[in-house]
């Protein structure tokens, strides 16, 4: 897998002079890198969750519509006199 920026470079030569990844691997990822340009620093990503939209036509009433009863179950009898 290549490097994707310098700092990363950077912190796969220092685990390699701590001994923590084997010098092949180094290696490896070197290989696959090659000669790119790569940027100092990947941009953050967002932690937080995108908000999603509701859909055009979804009114509150229609959002707390009861759940169907699970399969397998009767409907309750009612207890007035039939």
């Amino acid at each position: 897998m290549p490097f994707k920026s310098q700092a990363q470079r950077r912190k796969f030569a220092e685990l390699l002079v701590k001994g923590e990844i084997s010098n092949e691997t180094f290696e490896e990822w070197n290989r696959e890198t090659g000669r790119k340009k790569l940027p100092e620093r990947l941009p953050r990503r967002s932690s937080r969750p995108k908000r999603r939209r509701a859909k055009a036509g979804v009114t509150a009433k229609k959002k707390g519509k009861r759940r169907a009863r699970p399969a397998g179950r009767k409907k309750p009898r009612s207890r007035r006199a039939r």
